[in-house]
């Protein structure tokens, strides 16, 4: 028996949409709250937070409804179908909302000439409170920009400067002075007209909800078409096709220089709308192309052949109870997905504020190398879990990301440039493989304990884990870079990764069972 790399890969567009989804979720939302709305950095990991909220209550919730339904379209596809075409259209709502606020920052929207003179003599006029880091640090938290430095010198402050080898580079002065100053002159504009911000968060809540109703269905359809033993090469495809969706979102944003310092205050219609096309696209294929009864079906009669005293209809007429150790084992499981996911969400939920505050770099092209390198690890990633088992492979993507964020720590943007621009890259490329190791078998381990009729439910006790942490980091890391540093971002991350280690390494189930031998996987298997 090999795995259908074919069906894997359609049944994947599910995950593409969604992963298409929260890419752009994740770098887009954080520049809007803090850039335009000019929210701190804790208010903005609160609402960056709320997905994780309602997650916490919907993933399982429509996971185990996603059980019980028997539709001629399966039990999965009609939750992917209504969740996807409500999330993109509510995606797209969601520029305008921004558009809004943009109108209101007009006069601080220039960045070149008279404009940006003007944009400058904007927010000095409005006399804002803004700390203005420097080599000797803080010089002020609480006095007005005017009592830190003079009109002549804010305003001769440059975009860009030229460095030590005749590059052009982002000025720190820029970074440090002009932009928390702007965000300030934002804060200022948010007080006194707080209505696009009021819709920007019934809009984005609506969103989140539309995405919460299919997340676990979308997920759980991968385990309802594959057998148990092949979960972890299927899982790799899965998250391969997620990876590519974000890819593809982070190409688009470099293409339209979303992680530009200069671009902060840019419109996001064009961007967000692409996006949202991108999800409609990969639905319409998962449509075309997935049979989800036909392949369920087809799936438990190899778990029949395989196993036929452990398997059983997955119609939920049957629960799965786990025996004492079985549970320990599941708890275990869980406890070390929150605390991956506490290191891991605060990275990616902060880094591209944090690429142009302290490395002036831009976070598109990191977060794409990351991504990248995890394409490269899925696959073999999958094939040696088979081999050597999923704990193991587990152990070794921890230490991996906790290895990168520890390293990543060191970092600023006085660091030489060569170091910065090619060891961050470096780095994060671990970082991407690191964690694609951890995912491509983590959530199989948990799905491994269900029988047929419990998946849904299994899965949404993987994601409520996984959520509940995403809950706390934004707001605990954001109350960490407002008050203590941003440099406390990596450091903070490796910490709970570390973490994780330790709880994972006394799990004693959800390997997966070895299979015949004349049913081990072989070649890049299956087709229709």
């Amino acid at each position: 028996m090999k795995l259908n790399y074919k069906r894997t890969i359609f049944v994947g567009f599910a995950f593409f949409l969604i992963t298409a989804f929260w890419q752009a979720y994740d770098t887009i939302v954080p520049k809007i709250l803090t850039d335009k709305f000019g929210l701190a950095q804790t208010w903005s990991g609160a609402i960056m937070a709320l997905d994780n909220i309602f997650a916490l209550f919907l993933l399982p919730i429509f996971g185990a409804i996603s059980d019980k339904v028997n539709s001629k379209y399966g039990r999965r596809t009609p939750f992917i179908v209504i969740g996807t075409v409500l999330a993109a259209a509510l995606l797209v709502t969601l520029s305008f909302t921004d558009r809004a606020q943009l109108r209101q920052l007009e006069a601080v929207s220039g960045t070149e000439g008279a404009a940006y003179e003007e944009a400058l003599g904007t927010i000095w006029d409005a006399n804002p409170k803004v700390s203005v880091a420097t080599e000797g640090g803080v010089l002020s938290t609480e006095k007005p920009l005017q009592e830190t430095i003079s009109r002549k010198d804010f305003l001769s402050i440059p975009f860009t400067v030229t460095d030590a080898d005749g590059k052009e580079i982002t000025n720190p002065d820029y970074t440090n002075v002009v932009v928390p100053a702007r965000q300030s002159y934002a804060a200022g504009v948010t007080d006194k007209n707080p209505a696009p911000l009021i819709c920007f968060m019934a809009v984005l809540f609506l969103a989140l909800l539309a995405m919460g109703t299919f997340r676990s269905p979308a997920v759980a359809l991968m385990p309802d078409v594959t057998v148990k033993p092949l979960r972890s090469k299927a899982n790799a495809i899965i998250n391969l096709m997620g990876t590519a969706g974000g890819i593809l979102v982070l190409l688009l944003g470099t293409f339209m220089g979303t992680g530009k310092t200069k671009n902060a205050l840019m419109d996001y219609t064009v961007f967000l709308s692409i996006v949202a096309g991108i999800m409609l696209v990969a639905l319409a294929i998962f449509l075309f192309k997935v049979r989800e009864k036909k392949w369920a079906a087809e799936m438990e009669a190899d778990s029949l052949k395989l196993a036929p005293e452990e398997e059983t209809p997955a119609d939920g007429t049957e629960k799965r109870k786990l025996t004492r150790a079985e549970r320990i084992s599941l708890f275990l499981i869980l406890a070390s997905v929150v605390l991956w996911f506490m290191g891991y969400n605060a990275v990616t939920t902060k880094y591209s504020v944090y690429a142009g505050t302290v490395l002036n770099v831009d976070y598109n092209t990191t977060l794409l190398i990351a991504q990248a390198a995890a394409v490269v690890a899925y696959l073999p990633v999958g094939i040696l879990s088979s081999k050597l088992g999923r704990k193991k492979m587990i152990l070794a993507g921890v230490v991996i990301l906790a290895s990168s964020f520890f390293f990543a720590g060191f970092l600023s943007a006085e660091s030489p440039e060569v170091v910065k621009n090619l060891l961050m890259p470096l780095l994060f490329a671990l970082a991407g493989i690191g964690w694609a190791t951890i995912n491509v078998n983590s959530y199989p381990m948990v799905v491994e304990l269900a029988r047929g009729g419990d998946v849904g439910r299994y899965t949404g006790f993987y994601y409520t884990a996984s959520m509940a942490a995403q809950v706390v980091t934004p707001v605990l890391s954001g109350l960490l870079l407002d008050h203590v540093s941003w440099r406390t971002l990596f450091p903070y991350a490796t910490v709970f990764v570390v973490g994780a280690f330790f709880t994972m390494l006394f799990v004693r189930h959800g390997d997966a069972k070895p299979i015949a031998k004349d049913t081990v996987l072989d070649g890049l298997g299956g087709t229709d």
